[in-house]
């Protein structure tokens, strides 16, 4: 099997000690499959025309070695900087949260020459939109596509609801409409009048309806899935007096078991989700008004939690992480 040379592409501006890159680039620079990383981040100023004006020859990075930790001032990523690039790679490998634009995600696609991208791009356009949920009804929460303030109306009057604008993450915009109020984070608002403030972002960005679950309070479920495998899980508790688990909200996390259910859910949607050249995502379900989890949200973009998650099963999931990504490599080359 022959040796990888390994680009990543982050944006250390928005990293904490938290962040895994720096578990998973320890680990994969250690591989015997690894002949060389290099790393770019969106947070250089050197690195905007790439980044925000797709210039392919304007790439600055780093070479990752024993050195390579988490910085309150991000200083590795900016000394001795050199110019890289695209073609000299076997693998990309990309760590960048949103907001990335799905132009920008296949121009990187159209330039990568030979290497693989670890997720596809076009994987992650077609997938990290919440609109994919609607594909696999089957395994979600009774959903809807909401288009106009009149769709969210209707299905307020069936039933309380969650709205999701598509493309956003870490529960932002996420609120909750019951009866004639909305709720965004705890805060109560009289439902037409926020329906009128969000009206324009409705029409042009668009978002999904899904049946508010009464059981939330049992948190939200991360379940970390690479090449197919479920690696671990983490439940996600809601603050005290909330019904938004994400941890940024201030919900708590804690390791979890997987129940049938779920794995039932990773069996339908992992073959589907490989077919669109994604190695690595996050599924989160919820527990509906049956007591039965459902997937309440797929990300396939930046997924994070590696380190939490092997401190928390004990198991060896950094390592599991990136032999899959060099055998996935291989296999695709």
């Amino acid at each position: 099997m022959n040796t990888f040379k390994v680009l990543v592409l982050t944006d250390h501006s928005g990293h904490s000690v938290q962040n895994s890159i720096y578990s998973l680039l320890n680990e994969m620079s250690n591989h015997p499959l690894c002949q060389n990383i290099d790393v770019a981040s969106r947070g250089i100023a050197k690195n905007n025309a790439f980044f925000s004006n797709m210039d392919i020859k304007s790439l600055y990075g780093v070479r990752i070695d024993s050195n390579f930790s988490y910085s309150e001032n991000g200083v590795y990523f900016s000394k001795e900087l050199k110019k890289l690039s695209l073609g000299d790679y076997d693998i990309i490998f990309m760590r960048l949260p949103r907001p990335i634009t799905d132009e920008w995600l296949l121009w990187l696609d159209a330039h990568k020459n030979q290497a693989v991208i670890v997720n596809s791009p076009k994987g992650i356009i077609k997938t990290s939109s919440k609109e994919y949920l609607l594909s696999i009804p089957e395994v979600c929460p009774i959903i809807r596509k909401i288009n106009t303030v009149e769709d969210v109306i209707d299905f307020a009057s069936q039933y309380p609801i969650v709205l999701k604008p598509l493309r956003e993450y870490g529960g932002k915009g996420v609120v909750k409409v019951v009866d004639d109020k909305i709720y965004d984070g705890n805060e109560e608002y009289d439902r037409d009048t926020y329906l009128e403030s969000i009206k324009e972002s409705i029409a042009a960005e668009g978002y999904i309806g899904m049946k508010y679950l009464k059981n939330v309070s049992q948190g939200d479920k991360r379940i970390l899935v690479v090449g197919g495998e479920i690696l671990a899980a983490s439940l996600r508790l809601p603050a005290e007096g909330s019904w938004l688990c994400n941890v940024s909200q201030g919900g708590r996390s804690i390791g979890a078991d997987i129940t049938s259910e779920e794995l039932k859910i990773i069996r339908t949607i992992s073959p589907q989700l490989i077919k669109e050249g994604i190695l690595i995502y996050g599924a989160d379900t919820l527990v509906d008004d049956d007591g039965k989890r459902v997937l309440s949200e797929i990300n396939t973009l930046s997924i994070g939690g590696f380190p939490q998650a092997q401190k928390q099963t004990g198991m060896p999931i950094i390592k599991q992480t990136i032999d899959k990504i060099f055998e996935y490599a291989n296999d695709n080359r």
